[in-house]
């Protein structure tokens, strides 16, 4: 009877605390996402600055350097806009680009990139409001004035102006990048790093609707031209005159593939086989494309405050996640280490992680934030090529620790403000290593992962 009253009058305390949280929460606006009315007499906000918050801070920060919320799960990563270095440009290489550049950019995006067209989501105003905004970020855009490309003569295309594109490709040495057939074929090396920290890669030259700058015979010419400021690419002033340019940017689009979207069933029956059999070739190249668009290394390669993969630490885990009110997860060691990775682990064990969420030890993950529902339909292929792909990664030590649950009063009160008062719960990716290399204990590992939130 003692015990039973006890209960009733722990539950009584319970309850009486729960509802002055939920007092406290609906009394203060501002935790429930609604701005605090301003002051009488303060300054309204710049619109720039109003719809760049809204719209652009997520992914390019607060501040434009590039290191916003979102960043740790976008590749390409957003803009740093405080170098004032921009790929796509109608000036000259070294030079910062024209307001059109930046509106062409923002109105019509980036394709293959978080980077949507603007233009059917806010208005003309705001476009522009947001493009002066951008440029306070670079102390730039103060002290220097762009230098647009002064395009001459513009060369007739012909077959014979293509051909002789192709031995300027030749000359220029462009097929150590882009391979001899544009599509990386041959080609010594494919993957690189940019200004900014980042892993790029060569352009399939095949492709011309994945031309972020345009794909227009003059856009082509334009990349000759200017280069791609941070980028390995090169502004080929001085190594070929203006009409060789003109003739290797005319060839580039000679070598276009036609696509998908244009081809017929025989088409595409014969287009898919080719790619099945060159996959079918190379299961570890095979394996490395999946994991790199199923955006495995995004999680699994634990980052610095800048947001660029630590070094060594390829797919070596230890990302941490805190994902309130549901638990504090640590992502997997995926390398070939026997002791803390895969290495042990059976193709079968790696496959039913991979689609049905299934661990070592028999147990069942969440479908968040590892989301094995979405690789259920991979085929027999796609998953031996992606562990072909990690068996070949070099082994590195590195424990990482298991998910930590929140007690049960602040998983209710979470799922309360979720549920009833619409409230958007943080998730937060901390930058380091969390994990236990040799020379770190595990105790010291996860100590330094019990950081505060902000």
């Amino acid at each position: 009877m003692k015990a039973l009253a006890l209960k009733l009058l722990g539950g009584i305390v319970l309850m009486c605390i729960f509802f002055l949280l939920l007092l406290w929460t609906t009394a203060d606006n501002h935790l429930l996402g609604y701005p605090q009315p301003q002051s009488p007499g303060q300054p309204p906000t710049n619109l720039g600055k109003q719809v760049y918050d809204a719209k652009c801070a997520v992914c390019h920060g607060k501040e434009g350097k590039g290191d916003g919320p979102a960043t740790a799960a976008l590749d390409p990563k957003p803009r740093d806009f405080t170098l004032g270095k921009y790929k796509y440009r109608s000036t000259e290489s070294g030079s910062i680009p024209t307001d059109d550049d930046l509106l062409k950019s923002i109105r019509k995006g980036l394709h293959g990139t978080a980077m949507i067209d603007w233009e059917s989501n806010i208005g003309g105003d705001s476009l522009r409001a947001i493009l002066d905004f951008v440029k306070l970020f670079s102390p730039r855009f103060k002290s220097e004035k762009p230098k647009p490309v002064q395009v001459g003569l513009v060369v007739p295309i012909s077959n014979a102006t293509i051909d002789a594109g192709r031995k300027v490709y030749d000359r220029l040495q462009c097929s150590k990048c882009h391979g001899h057939d544009g599509k990386g074929t041959g080609a010594e090396v494919t993957t690189f790093m940019d200004d900014w920290g980042f892993e790029t890669h060569s352009t399939n030259l095949t492709e011309p609707w994945t031309f972020r700058g345009g794909s227009s015979i003059r856009d082509i010419y334009l990349r000759f031209r200017t280069g791609m400021d941070g980028t390995p690419m090169p502004s080929y002033v001085g190594a070929a005159s203006d009409r060789d340019l003109w003739s290797v940017a005319q060839y580039v689009a000679s070598i276009a593939r036609k696509p998908a979207w244009s081809m017929n069933e025989q088409e595409l029956r014969a287009h898919y086989g080719q790619l099945d059999q060159e996959a079918k070739s190379d299961p570890v190249r095979r394996g490395r494309y999946l994991v790199s668009v199923l955006g495995c290394t995004d999680c699994h390669t634990p980052l610095n405050p800048t947001g660029n993969p630590l070094e060594g630490m390829q797919l070596a885990g230890g990302q941490r996640w805190e994902v309130y009110p549901f638990a504090t997860f640590y992502t997997a060691n995926l390398t070939s280490d026997p002791e803390t990775g895969l290495g042990s682990r059976t193709d079968q064990q790696i496959k039913d992680a991979l689609t049905k969420g299934i661990k070592s030890d028999g147990s069942r993950m969440l479908p968040f934030p590892m989301p094995w529902p979405s690789m259920a339909g991979l085929k027999e292929d796609d998953l031996n090529a992606i562990i072909a792909h990690l068996r070949s990664l070099p082994p590195v030590y590195n424990k990482v620790p298991e998910l930590e649950k929140p007690n049960v009063f602040s998983y209710l009160w979470g799922k309360f403000q979720m549920l009833i008062l619409k409230k958007p719960m943080p998730a937060y990716i901390r930058s380091g290593n969390h994990g236990a290399p040799k020379e770190r204990s595990l105790s010291q590992a996860v100590t330094s992962g019990k950081e505060k939130r902000p």
